[in-house]
C-alpha cells in the first residue's frame, strides 16, 4: 500500500502536527466567514472544516445546507487560504465536492461502517490525486477501517489519512465516544507508514475534556488534530456542547505540548535503552509465570472433566475478582488495570478449560 507522508503534500516537515479547525457544520455564509477570519489568526492551522451534509441520526434535524456551503468555502479559500475538506457519503457528495474544489475529502464514522458506501465514494475519486480523511467506524471494529482504507488505496489514491474520533460505547463513559486508543495503536502497528489524527472534539463530546483529549493524542505520537471551532457554540445547529470559539481554541493549543516521536540526543537514547532492557527482564519473567499458569489450568480443565463439573464457577469469579482488587490497592494499582488483566486471564482460561472438555 502506497502511501504518502504529510510533509509532503501538506505539512512543513514531519515533525509538524497538521491542525485542522472549523465549525462542526456550515449553517449560514456569515457563520463560515466569520469563523475563517478567526480561525486565520492561529498559527499553523492548514485545513478549514465544516460540514455540508450532515448525518443526523434522528429527522428533522439541521442535516446541512447542502450545495450551497460549498460555495461558502472557495470564499474561506480565497479570502484566508486554507485548505478545505468536508464530509462526503455517497457519490453525488463526492461528485459536489470535486467540482466545487474541495481540496480534502473525508469519510465520517458511519459511511466507513458501510463498505456499500466507501466503495461508492472510492469509484468517483479513482483517477484523482485527492487527499481522503478516513473516521474510524462507529463500533470498534479495526477491520473495517482497514477495509475502507484499502478500498481508497486500491483506486490509486496514496494521500490517505486516517482519523480516530472514538468509538460508541454502551457503558459509563466520560466521554462522548470512548477513545479505545489501543485500536488505533494497532492500526498504526498494521500501517506504520499511515498517517493517524485525532478528533478531540467527537471523543470529548464537551469542551473541557478537549484538552486532556489532544494532549493524550499527541503524547501518543499522532499526527495531527481535528478540533471544532464555531464563532457562536451557543447558537450552533449541531454538537453545540463539544464546540470551542476560536479564542479558546489558541489557547488550547498553545498550551499543548508537542513531543518528538525520535531522539537525538545519545545520552537520552542510551537511558531509554537501559530502560527498555529492564522491562525486557520483566517481561521474560512475565511470559514464564504465565506458561505456568496456563499449566495449571489445564490440569484444572482436566479435574473437571474428570469430575462433570462445569467450567464455570461463578463463587470462584467472584473470588478473584474480589482478591485481586484488594491485592492490587494494597501494591497501589490502578483498579481499573488489575480488572483489565483479571478478565483477560479468566477468558483464556474458559478458553483452555473449554479445549480440554472437548479433547476425545
Amino acid at each position: 500500500m502506497k502511501i504518502q507522508a504529510l510533509h509532503t503534500w501538506i505539512t512543513q516537515s514531519p515533525y509538524e502536527p497538521l491542525l485542522i479547525a472549523g465549525p462542526c457544520g456550515a449553517e449560514t455564509r456569515e457563520q463560515v466567514l466569520k469563523t475563517a477570519s478567526e480561525l486565520s489568526k492561529i498559527k499553523n492551522i492548514k485545513v478549514f472544516r465544516a460540514g455540508i451534509w450532515k448525518p443526523r441520526t434522528r429527522p428533522n434535524s439541521f442535516e446541512g445546507v447542502g450545495e450551497q456551503g460549498l460555495e461558502w468555502l472557495k470564499e474561506v479559500k480565497e479570502q484566508y487560504g486554507f485548505k478545505t475538506t468536508v464530509e462526503v457519503a455517497n457519490a453525488q457528495h463526492t461528485e459536489l465536492a470535486l467540482k466545487h474544489g474541495v481540496d480534502i475529502l473525508w469519510v465520517g464514522a458511519r459511511t466507513t461502517g458501510n463498505p456499500f458506501s466507501v466503495q461508492e465514494i472510492a469509484d468517483v475519486v479513482k483517477g484523482t490525486d485527492i487527499p481522503v480523511f478516513i473516521k474510524n467506524p462507529i463500533h470498534a471494529d479495526l477491520q473495517l477501517w482497514l477495509g475502507a482504507i484499502e478500498r481508497f488505496s486500491l483506486v490509486g489514491i496514496s494521500k490517505i489519512v486516517a482519523i480516530h474520533r472514538g468509538f460508541h460505547y454502551s457503558g459509563k463513559s466520560d466521554f462522548r465516544n470512548k477513545p479505545l486508543w489501543e485500536i488505533a495503536i494497532e492500526l498504526k502497528t498494521i500501517l506504520p507508514d499511515l498517517p493517524i489524527i485525532c478528533d478531540p472534539s467527537h471523543i470529548a463530546g464537551k469542551r473541557e475534556l478537549i484538552f486532556d483529549v489532544a494532549q493524550k493524542a499527541l503524547d501518543l505520537g499522532m499526527n495531527g488534530l481535528m478540533i471544532e471551532s464555531h464563532i457562536n457554540p451557543a447558537k450552533a445547529l449541531s454538537d453545540a456542547l463539544q464546540q470551542l470559539l476560536p479564542n479558546d481554541l489558541q489557547t488550547i493549543l498553545s498550551q499543548l505540548i508537542y513531543r518528538q516521536a525520535t531522539v537525538q540526543d545519545k545520552a537520552c537514547t542510551d537511558k531509554l535503552t537501559q530502560f527498555r532492557n529492564m522491562i525486557d527482564v520483566v517481561d521474560d519473567e512475565l511470559m514464564n509465570v504465565l506458561k505456568k499458569r496456563m499449566q495449571i489450568i489445564e490440569q484444572i480443565g482436566d479435574y473437571k472433566k474428570e469430575h462433570h463439573i462445569t467450567i464455570f464457577q461463578l463463587e470462584r469469579w467472584q473470588e478473584i475478582i474480589r482478591t485481586r482488587q484488594q491485592w492490587a490497592k494494597q501494591l497501589d494499582l490502578p483498579k481499573e488495570y488489575i480488572e483489565k488483566i483479571c478478565q483477560l486471564l479468566h477468558e483464556e482460561s474458559i478458553r483452555i478449560q473449554t479445549d480440554v472438555m472437548n479433547k476425545k
